[in-house]
């Protein structure tokens, strides 16, 4: 595998500025090829898939071939999603930082068109957008290609998939003769080489084989798990690794909605992605992720897609993938720009041989791992509490707290060292395990159920609907786990999930059920 620098690529400061800065220190082998070969002019067929470091390849070519004095569009990125779309324009547009008068513009429907015409009024010199969208402002003319001398198909395989051929081929005979195209694809179907031969010249291909996908930057490691025990051993592993962000895996929505609602039980700050959320949600999701509001994404294969956040530290197979190749594209969305990542497989019985036959197909080695302890967690946090205090000692003022210990011990029988104890244990976070059989015995049905006593009843005109949607809107809670809901006149009795009761508890705290204050607490079985 050819090791290129950026310095040898021949790029001017801004853009070394801003590849620096962006933490890319080789350029990976699709740049290393694409970079030169563009620059010279040459029609591309880049055969790579997400994770291999492409948008850099076609973006950095891009902008040195811009004209910023000339405020006409010059150049044309096509992707077929717009969450991709947004996700090329932010990265192009990292790589343009310290380069003036150059505006990019993702466009792409769902999103007022008004708004574009405005901003591609205002002068935009490329745009990055899905072919529907394209189409329209070229049928209403406010995309006007006289001086588009690049186009650039990203993800066309994805893209023919979803039926935009035609569009496509209609926007490339919109573009003047004499341009360069440049199209990127993880396979080669027969209609990707029918455009190739009809729209490019002389294009020479660039393959970056699967060897080199397997990101040798990445810890690769598996659990045997059985599935109860997943949500556990998975929280075990955030609060050990406590990865900056981190992306989970599950083969089904119903899991990632299920994974979600545990996880902000728990405490974690995570957010779901998927096919049945409405695509404003995804944008909200995916923008709260990037900007590291929700630490933990947890998102089927379709959604995840174009994930491509630089600060992923660790992916989780929560489910093993059904295909092989789904592996590599999963855990390559950690270890970007020279970074180090960790992957984490849960396996269940059987899965162990789909883990073997992964582990061939990839050319790497998967490692077993003892599931931790609970003490290994309180160990790790612990570690981490002394670090802390280690760090206010050294660098941090401490004389009035000197002073209130002080004070304290003159007055109290307690000695320092008590304190000190008593404060470790605070911030520690530990329970006592008093209290923890509040729920112990509720009279709940069903194992692994308790029952709730709640003070409203059909008197106040309630019906199980308000209980259960006050119980789901309050907690989180997926309204399809609640059991039971047995209302009499001035009270009701509901059963939950043992995990979810103790945030349940909290959640309702403030709430309202028709207009009235409720109080929920344990059901007393007497």
């Amino acid at each position: 595998m050819e090791e290129a620098r950026f310095e040898d690529l021949g790029l001017c400061p801004e853009i070394m500025k801003a590849v620096k800065n962006m933490g890319f220190e080789e350029a990976s082998p699709i740049q290393a090829k694409a970079i030169p070969a563009m620059l010279e002019g040459k029609d591309i067929i880049g055969q790579a898939q997400t994770g291999t470091g492409k948008t850099a390849a076609f973006g950095i070519p891009l902008l040195e071939k811009i004209d910023p004095k000339n405020k006409k569009l010059q150049a044309i990125v096509l992707c077929p999603t717009r969450e991709l779309a947004i996700q090329v324009a932010e990265e192009i547009r990292n790589l343009a930082k310290y380069m003036h008068a150059i505006k990019v513009l993702p466009i792409y429907g769902g999103q007022e068109i008004v708004k574009q015409i405005r901003s591609l009024k205002s002068g935009t010199q490329l745009i990055i957008g899905t072919p529907g969208r394209v189409m329209d402002h070229m049928r209403r003319k406010t995309v006007k290609m006289e001086n588009v001398h690049t186009v650039v198909l990203d993800e066309a395989d994805e893209m023919l998939n979803m039926g935009f051929r035609e569009d496509i081929e209609t926007i490339l005979e919109g573009v003047p003769e004499e341009r360069q195209t440049v199209l990127f694809s993880a396979t080669m179907p027969k209609p990707i080489l029918d455009i190739t031969k009809r729209f490019q010249k002389n294009a020479e291909l660039i393959k970056v084989t699967k060897k080199e996908l397997t990101v040798p930057n990445i810890e690769q490691f598996y659990y045997e798990v059985k599935p109860k025990n997943k949500e556990e051993v998975l929280s075990r592993l955030l609060d050990i690794y406590n990865p900056k962000l981190s992306v989970i895996f599950c083969n089904t929505k119903k899991q990632v909605d299920l994974l979600v609602n545990g996880l902000l039980g728990r405490g974690y700050f995570a957010a779901g992605l998927h096919g049945d959320m409405k695509q404003a949600q995804r944008d909200r999701v995916m923008d709260g992720f990037r900007k590291g509001k929700t630490e933990i994404l947890v998102a089927t294969d379709v959604a995840a897609r174009g994930i491509d956040v630089e600060e992923v530290e660790a992916v989780f197979n929560y489910d093993l993938p059904q295909d092989d190749e789904y592996y590599v594209h999963r855990i390559g969305r950690t270890g970007r720009a020279g970074r180090v990542g960790r992957s984490f497989s849960f396996v269940t019985g059987k899965e162990v041989y789909k883990l073997k036959e992964i582990q061939r197909y990839c050319k790497t080695k998967i490692y077993a791992q003892k599931v931790p302890s609970l003490d290994d967690v309180a160990n790790t946090k612990m570690d981490k509490l002394m670090e802390t205090i280690n760090r206010i000692i050294e660098e941090e003022d401490l004389t009035t707290y000197f002073q209130m210990i002080q004070a304290e011990v003159n007055d109290s029988d307690y000695t320092s060292m008590d304190i000190a104890a008593a404060l470790l244990k605070l911030c520690s976070g530990t329970k006592e395990e008093d209290g923890e059989d509040m729920f112990e015995d509720t009279g709940a049905e069903e194992p692994g159920m308790v029952r709730l006593f709640i003070n409203i009843g059909k008197k106040h005109k309630a019906k199980p609907g308000d209980i259960l949607g006050a119980l789901a809107g309050e907690s989180g809670l997926p309204g399809k786990v609640v059991g039971t809901i047995d209302m009499y006149d001035k009270y009701t009795f509901v059963e939950v999930p043992r995990e979810y009761a103790r945030d349940i508890l909290n959640a309702m705290d403030h709430a309202k059920i028709k207009g009235k204050s409720v109080a929920v607490e344990p059901a007393n079985q007497k």
